[in-house]
């Protein structure tokens, strides 16, 4: 099997930065989810992990209704909530078999990328990109985050 190739932190990033992802520009997709969201809130939800961080019951809460099935009372205070929380928490995912080292490939314009799904689990930890990024990448990741949804009201 074809492992693709390999590409460095930077070039992947500028890679970002330039709309060439697997699955099209990041900041269009996102903004037009987030364009849904607001036009149709009862059918589309978004959510921004570090909503999902700082309050993931709540957040819990809020996906139950919207998907039409609340919690009961009586599952609240058994502390149905919270056992969903630790399910589909940083640890508990990032533990799965599905998650742990292989290689996931994705195809794009007959071009592969391949993804470790290991890299997608690095801490859970918002902020965690300074450890990954130099200062200027954040300044330019910065930049573009305000170029791109200027007046949307999506802020990251």
């Amino acid at each position: 099997m074809n492992q693709g190739m390999s590409i460095g932190m930077d070039e992947a990033f500028t890679m970002f930065c330039e709309g060439c992802s697997p699955y099209g520009p990041f900041w269009d997709r996102h903004l037009e989810y987030w364009k849904e969201s607001l036009a149709r809130p009862d059918e589309v939800m978004f959510l921004r992990y570090e909503e999902i961080v700082s309050d993931t019951p709540k957040v819990i809460r809020k996906l139950a209704s919207f998907l039409r099935v609340p919690f009961t009372q009586e599952e609240d205070s058994n502390g149905v909530v919270e056992q969903v929380e630790d399910l589909c928490g940083f640890t508990s995912l990032s533990n799965i078999a599905a998650n742990r080292p292989s290689r996931v490939q994705h195809e794009h314009a007959g071009d592969k990328l391949v993804v470790d799904p290991t890299s997608l689990f690095r801490k859970g930890k918002v902020g965690d990109w300074v450890n990954h990024m130099s200062k200027d990448m954040g300044d330019r990741m910065g930049q573009l985050v305000a170029e791109k949804f200027k007046g949307s009201g999506l802020i990251f």
